[in-house]
């Protein structure tokens, strides 16, 4: 496990266009995915110890965004060959057992992977309702260790992005496992 950090958010960056499979069968395109006031797009998977630390917090803060008009989309990268866990099988499995509120979709090639320039799982993209790029920070000041009454900085931040269209321009990033790039 690499501990890896995201970049500081590039504000405006449009969401890169995307058709991937999802656990439920359906494939599932950018167009498909958006909210009426925006779009979050999270980079997770199964095994990562820090996805699996807020996974239930993932959960809450996406189907709260709902009744804000933002959608959320979780897209898993890994390489399955070195971490089986990671396989679409297990993505079924996962997302099933923990009743994900959004789409779970499988980026098999990579490739949308480095078009966002994803580079960690949890690693979260929040976009307004022009998809235009807003966030690209942490989920909450708790980190992995949930923590009573920690500030949710993703959700408030997309909360604002629902009301105004822009995110905080302080963002905190995100940190968890690199990506499991394929050779």
């Amino acid at each position: 496990m690499v501990r890896t950090e995201t970049p500081v958010c590039d504000f405006g960056q449009s969401a890169p266009d995307f058709s991937l499979p999802g656990v439920d069968g359906k494939t599932w395109r950018l167009a498909d995915m958006r909210g009426s006031k925006g779009l979050l797009v999270m980079f997770i998977c199964n095994h990562c110890p820090y996805v699996q630390a807020v996974r239930q917090r993932l959960i809450r803060d996406a189907q709260e965004l709902i009744s804000h008009g933002i959608n959320t989309v979780a897209i898993m990268s890994n390489d399955p060959a070195d971490y089986p866990e990671d396989s679409f099988d297990n993505m079924r499995k996962v997302a099933a057992q923990f009743r994900f509120p959004f789409p779970y979709l499988y980026d098999e090639t990579q490739e949308v992977a480095r078009r966002f320039g994803a580079v960690c799982t949890p690693d979260f993209f929040g976009y307004n309702q022009d998809l235009k790029l807003q966030y690209r920070g942490r989920l909450d000041e708790s980190r992995k260790e949930a923590v009573p009454n920690a500030r949710r900085d993703l959700f408030e931040a997309m909360q604002q992005v629902a009301r105004t269209g822009h995110g905080p321009k302080d963002q905190i990033p995100s940190m968890g496992c690199s990506i499991k790039w394929k050779q």
